[in-house]
């Protein structure tokens, strides 16, 4: 909820700063889970750990420079978890060090940590995997916006059996270990950067 909800309220506010007026027409310029997450999307989220929240609709025709704010708007999703990927990983160091939690009880330390964990991994995973230039995700926006439309034009054909290909690439074992996986492990050495920044900061 939370992650999905900055994700979206990031493309929302974006594009609103940017002059286009259709995510506030349509209440999205908001922190509010309840106007970001999709019924199903989230459904399977609980079910088998893969879903989505309500894509933002944006018109960058509405923008002063509609190619590069509509790729600056793309890239915001992705980046606003990786930001909060990070602050979780914070929390998580500043509480592990300065003896926060030595009062608290074993069970309520163990709660804390296990979601901080979880947090910043679902965080810079979610970063990783919107930047994949496979629509519906971000970085098939941001592709969109760099390419030349005749490249694009080409392309839109496809768009529609894409959404397919993912589930599968996702839901297939075999598959998901030669595609998204070696992409997914990404996320080892960006978790390393981190820490070597969150020690160069707290030096505890």
């Amino acid at each position: 909820m939370i992650s999905l909800s900055v994700h979206e309220f990031a493309h929302a506010y974006s594009a609103d700063k940017f002059g286009d007026p259709t995510p506030r027409s349509m209440g999205r310029v908001t922190l509010n889970p309840m106007r970001h997450l999709d019924v199903f999307g989230t459904l399977l989220f609980v079910v088998v750990g893969f879903g989505w929240a309500k894509p933002v609709l944006v018109n960058p025709s509405k923008f002063r420079k509609p190619r590069l704010m509509n790729a600056i708007v793309s890239v915001l999703g992705p980046i606003s978890n990786l930001i909060l990927g990070f602050i979780g990983m914070v929390i998580l160091y500043v509480m592990l060090n300065t003896g926060v939690m030595n009062s608290w009880s074993k069970g309520a330390s163990d709660a804390v940590m296990v979601f901080l964990t979880l947090f910043y991994n679902l965080n810079i995973l979610l970063f990783i995997l919107n930047l994949i230039p496979i629509p519906p995700l971000d970085g098939y926006r941001i592709l969109e916006s760099i390419l030349p439309p005749r490249i694009m034009a080409k392309i839109r054909p496809y768009e529609q059996w894409t959404v397919y290909i993912l589930l599968l690439l996702v839901f297939i074992p075999p598959l998901y270990k030669v595609t998204l996986g070696p992409i997914f492990s990404l996320t080892i050495p960006i978790t390393h950067m981190f820490e070597m920044i969150i020690r160069a900061i707290f030096p505890f």
